[in-house]
């Protein structure tokens, strides 16, 4: 969905944790300010990679260039980075400041990020030095206590696909019914924070009342990576620790948890450009090579070990209105690459499913059509291989599509459902009110199939389908008609 216009719209020492790390103040025995500080971080780790990150704090004269020095004791490489110029010559490390960002003055702080690779250990560098001065001097590290943690009175089923249908451990059927929650996509990159409105323990259990079992939640790759665009504090360790914690919360609440790339990098101009800055400012056609691969074997390599999640690939592909071949359109949905009309390479759906494969995660993957998702015709003559099976179709329907007929879901979409799991992980109603999506959800209920409402967010309804009015759970007219619904299900 396009989203209506808004004016708003690490530790140095200790073990490294397999879905991220602990960052820690750093502080002399006496409480003095060390002349430098670096907060080293593993935000995402998997079988033979890791994503890490370094926050530099220059605490001595303001400096107009730097270089950040460490060594890798655990036979650790550093295969890409961004924010920073990184090399590597044995196991020393060497980042240091790209031409845009090295000044860096007294009590200024500067993040960079990278992908590196490991086997055996990855163990954390305990020695840095900024510009020949050691950092974190005498450290007396502490850990701070969450602040809210999550309920564990509950838990969502980790699951697979089994023929049609996803199933969890036992071989119960799930039907993914619930909401998605706007505000990862945006945020951090209109640099106002991560997410729009409350998502502590309280928000989450409003939408649990409504009786959803699922929320999606979009994601920014520049925010997750970390790029130098994006305000520190609402990027790389920061923002990837924010999603892992809504994501324990959903999970806490018994509901499977939808992690998808909203928006990306690429400049795109052509036809029905929402945009025209290179960053991921809005919805481009396709995914970007540049940036999506390592996204998502960032996202899969932190949630590996948790298969309650779903990774939705890419929100809305519409390659199609950028060429009027539509087999030129689908071969770059699955293939990627050099394109028709898209200016900036493509990373097709195949290229995200072997990054998330690449990385050992087995979750179930979701990957929508064209024409935003709401075109399913030739999805499974171009369906991603996967070698683990878990592969689901997603579609996207709104009363303005053009697929938003029960003709055309008998004639499109039930011929898809026959072969893999069909999530429509967006509906939603124009007018805000429910006549359509009721139309929608008893399809979608007649075929047993899996269905999402467009969006939990206290918009003004007269700008897109907004579910709620406050984040209690009070809802919309349309919101309504979605709570009602799923309230009067069998469980």
């Amino acid at each position: 969905m396009r989203h209506p216009p808004r004016s708003v719209l690490l530790a140095v020492a200790g073990a490294v944790a397999l879905l991220g790390s602990v960052v820690v103040p750093v502080v002399t025995a006496e409480g003095a300010t060390p002349a430098c500080t670096v907060e080293y971080s593993v935000t995402g780790q998997w079988d033979t990679g890791f994503q890490g990150s370094v926050k530099i704090t220059n605490n001595q004269a303001a400096m107009s260039s730097w270089t950040l020095t460490f060594d890798f004791a655990g036979g650790q490489k550093v295969t890409q980075g961004w924010n920073a110029k990184w090399s590597q010559s044995g196991p020393t490390v060497t980042a240091a400041n790209e031409s845009w960002n090295g000044a860096l003055g007294s009590g200024a702080s500067v993040s960079a990020g990278f992908l590196g690779s490991w086997s055996g250990s990855n163990a954390v560098p305990t020695a840095f030095k900024l510009n020949g001065t050691t950092c974190n001097v005498d450290p007396d590290p502490t850990t701070p206590p969450p602040t809210d943690p999550p309920p564990s009175n509950g838990t969502a089923p980790a699951l697979h696909v089994f023929g049609t249908k996803l199933v969890d451990a036992a071989g119960k059927t799930r039907r993914l019914l619930g909401v998605n929650r706007s505000g990862g996509e945006f945020m951090c990159v209109q640099g106002y924070g991560i997410w729009d409105g409350p998502v502590d323990d309280a928000a989450i259990k409003a939408i649990a009342d409504w009786k959803a079992n699922a929320v999606r939640i979009p994601l920014n790759e520049e925010c997750w990576l970390g790029l130098s665009h994006i305000k520190p504090e609402y990027g790389g360790a920061n923002y990837i620790n924010a999603v892992k914690d809504l994501v324990a919360r959903v999970e806490a609440h018994g509901m499977t948890p939808i992690l998808e790339m909203h928006w990306s990098y690429g400049q795109y101009t052509g036809n029905s450009a929402g945009c025209s800055d290179l960053h991921a400012t809005c919805q481009k056609p396709m995914p970007d090579r540049q940036y999506a691969p390592s996204f998502w074997s960032s996202v899969a390599g932190t949630f590996k070990d948790d298969q309650a999640a779903v990774f939705d690939l890419f929100n809305e592909p519409y390659p199609d209105r950028a060429t009027s071949s539509t087999t030129d359109a689908w071969k770059c949905w699955r293939d990627g690459g050099t394109c028709p009309g898209i200016s900036y390479q493509v990373a097709g759906m195949q290229d995200l499913v072997d990054s998330i494969r690449g990385a050992g995660a087995k979750n179930v993957i979701m990957a929508g059509g064209l024409a935003y998702a709401n075109d399913l015709s030739q999805w499974t003559a171009y369906k991603p291989s996967d070698p683990t099976g878990n592969l689901a179709a997603a579609y996207h329907v709104y009363n303005f599509n053009t697929c938003a007929s029960e003709s055309c879901w008998n004639s499109t979409l039930a011929p898809v459902a026959a072969q893999v799991p069909l999530i429509a992980g967006e509906i939603g109603e124009g007018t805000c009110s429910h006549g359509f999506v009721d139309q929608v959800m008893k399809w979608f209920d007649d075929h047993n199939l899996s269905y999402l409402g467009w969006t939990w967010n206290t918009w003004d309804c007269s700008a897109g389908p907004s579910l709620i009015s406050s984040y209690d759970g009070t809802p919309t007219a349309y919101g309504a008609g979605l709570r009602d619904h799923l309230r009067a299900l069998d469980p």
